[in-house]
């Protein structure tokens, strides 16, 4: 099944829409051998019956399957609109689908629920592309629905990682009810991530770390709490004499590193009291998919757990 969208401009000299380049891209489809089945409309202007009707003339297509996407007040209604105008059911006799008419309610009360969040909520996200968004897409999209959830809009403050030091974490952090520091590679930002982590800690802001984010809250611990200045990632400095995060063994005699992370389902261990478990409706043993070169260095266990570090999760193979 073909489903084309395609873009109708609004003119606003002429104050009119325009279906030619939608005529001209299924024009250029069926030269490569393809004929839409139906065809969704963006749009920001509603687009009459008689333009519908013109549109499925042209590209030979039942103005029934000329669907508009208009412009909405949220994204979360667009499957609404889709529906209202029965694309689930072009979709289900295309493919010779009895199925009974979706039941929306659930989602029409998401629908009301994001519309009237009663709550906001700032989390600043300290990273180095903050400058392209969309490389946190996942981050921040998993906020909002989280946020959804807890009935509190979501907003976003971005800091760059380079611009993070002692003199200006508390103004940067500050106004924030959160701190996510997100994954990511290299050591551009590194210093900035640590000291953001050391203010969170220290302020009892709450805090997530993903990835590289969680690896680089151990070496804030350990450097400000256990006083291992020099204490580090092996990934960022090789040479440090505190490898607090170091090479999976399976890692250390692999000189081509082009797809060798580790990868997949792997179980882990949850402590109790813990909000990682709570997080997990209680469970002992939950999986999660992992794509890591580098693990926390048990070596330093003892040491930051006497000091009130809380290792939440642990490996069931002991790694």
């Amino acid at each position: 099944m073909y489903i084309h969208c395609t873009l109708v401009p609004y003119i606003k000299a002429a104050a009119e829409l325009k279906t030619k380049p939608t005529q001209h891209s299924v024009k250029e489809l069926r030269s490569l051998g393809i004929q839409p089945d139906v065809i969704v409309l963006r749009t920001e202007h509603a687009i009459s019956q008689d333009m519908k009707e013109k549109i499925a003339l042209f590209c030979d297509i039942n103005e029934k399957a000329v669907v508009e996407s208009g412009d909405a007040d949220t994204l979360y209604r667009v499957p609404l609109a889709m529906q209202e105008q029965n694309l689930d059911q072009l979709t289900c006799d295309h493919f010779g689908l009895d199925s009974p008419p979706a039941d929306m309610t659930e989602w029409n009360e998401l629908v009301e629920r994001v519309l009237h969040l009663s709550k906001k909520v700032t989390i600043g996200i300290v990273g180095k592309y903050v400058e392209l968004p969309d490389a946190y897409i996942s981050v921040v999209e998993a906020l909002k629905h989280a946020g959804f959830t807890y009935d509190a809009d979501v907003e976003i403050k971005w800091v760059n990682a380079e611009d993070v030091g002692p003199e200006n974490v508390a103004s940067e952090l500050g106004d924030v009810d959160g701190l996510l520091v997100p994954g990511g590679f290299g050591d551009r930002g590194i210093e900035g991530k640590i000291e953001a982590i050391r203010y969170a800690r220290e302020s009892k802001l709450p805090f997530l770390g993903i990835c590289l984010g969680m690896q680089l809250a151990t070496v804030e611990f350990a450097r400000n709490v256990l006083g291992l200045e020099d204490a580090n990632s092996a990934e960022i400095n090789p040479n440090t004499p505190h490898p607090i995060i170091d090479l999976l063994p399976e890692q250390k005699d692999i000189s081509d590193l082009g797809g060798t992370l580790r990868l997949g389902l792997y179980p882990c261990r949850l402590k109790n009291g813990t909000k990682a478990k709570e997080a997990y409706d209680n469970e002992d043993v939950i999986y999660e998919r992992h794509r890591h070169r580098f693990e926390f260095n048990n070596q330093y266990r003892d040491q930051m757990e006497r000091n009130g570090f809380v290792f939440s999760g642990t490996s069931l193979m002991k790694n």
